[in-house]
């Protein structure tokens, strides 16, 4: 019996964060703000591991087996192939504020210092010659809000005629020389590799890079239109009743929306969702006109069949 309480007291402070490609170093800091609250409330130490990759692999690696207790996604319908699978429970989102997403960012783009061919707005990025760096969008949430931001755009500047749209997103296309499977990987042809004219990834990311690369060569452009990026959270639940450790998960992703956290969040250049804390850093992040993704595209499950199902619009034009 003493030896079932004691594997029972290691597995239930034990726990896998299955989380998107570029949330390493964010959830490094957090993991160790919140590992002293569990200390400090239960006198017990955490072990939090991590895994990532694009927000589409982990949902389906979660389905396919990996025994993660909670997701970090960064993709709405990502989550909702969990709940389809019955991994994660179907009211997620009403279980945590803001619809279950702490803090949110916006795609921007990533230019060479000084902006050399001068891409300040989506019809820029389609200029002769030009070269877009991003990621799959099969495997990454991050490259499906970037190319529903250039349709969304086209969509907007065409009056609403989406053959119009569909030849801009065209030639968008045409001007990504590779995809890569994550957005980290996409970071890393761009950034380090020095390929490309402009990489789209969303803010967070881009300050990462400023700061890793320096100031003097790269630029961060936010258009005037631009895709909100969210990052929902939810318990995997047959995880955490098999390791006995929902207390631990709740309270993992309950200390996300804490204050310490949002600020932390802050830190890696998210957008707060948190009123108070967002209010402190109103400065530092630039005004922009966000896409709704329901008005535009009638929503998540939409975007999903549209866009990138089989069939949609993105397999359909990538391989013309």
């Amino acid at each position: 019996m003493a030896f079932a309480v004691a594997a029972f007291s290691v597995q239930a402070d034990t726990l896998l964060n299955a989380s998107y490609d570029l949330s390493r170093e964010f959830y490094r800091d957090v993991n160790a703000a919140f590992a002293g609250v569990w200390r400090q409330r239960t006198g017990n130490e955490p072990e939090i591991e991590q895994s990532h990759a694009g927000s589409s692999v982990q949902a389906r690696a979660i389905i396919d087996g990996l025994e993660a207790d909670v997701v970090t996604l960064n993709q709405v319908t990502d989550i909702d192939v969990l709940v389809r699978a019955r991994r994660v429970a179907p009211d997620w989102a009403t279980r945590f504020p803001y619809h279950a997403s702490p803090y949110r960012s916006v795609i921007v783009f990533v230019v060479r210092a000084g902006n050399p061919k001068s891409l300040r707005n989506w019809n820029d990025l389609v200029k002769p010659g030009t070269e877009i760096i991003v990621a799959d969008p099969k495997t990454s949430g991050t490259a499906r809000y970037a190319f529903l931001g250039a349709y969304g755009y086209a969509l907007r500047a065409s009056g609403g005629d989406q053959k119009a749209a569909e030849t801009f997103l065209q030639e968008f296309c045409r001007r990504v020389p590779t995809l890569d499977t994550g957005s980290r990987g996409a970071t890393t042809t761009f950034a380090a590799h020095g390929t490309g004219d402009v990489l789209l990834t969303y803010e967070a990311e881009a300050g990462l890079i400023r700061s890793r690369f320096g100031s003097d060569q790269i630029d961060v452009v936010v258009p005037p239109l631009t895709m909100p990026v969210d990052f929902p959270v939810a318990l995997v639940e047959p995880a955490v009743q098999e390791h006995h450790n929902r207390e631990l998960a709740q309270a993992y992703l309950d200390f996300l929306f804490s204050t310490e956290a949002q600020q932390i969040a802050a830190r890696f250049y998210y957008r707060p969702n948190d009123p108070a804390v967002a209010a402190q850093y109103q400065g530092k992040y630039p005004s922009a006109e966000l896409i709704d993704v329901d008005q535009a595209f009638g929503g998540w499950g939409a975007v999903r069949q549209m866009f990138f199902a089989d069939d949609g619009l993105f397999h359909r034009i990538w391989n013309r």
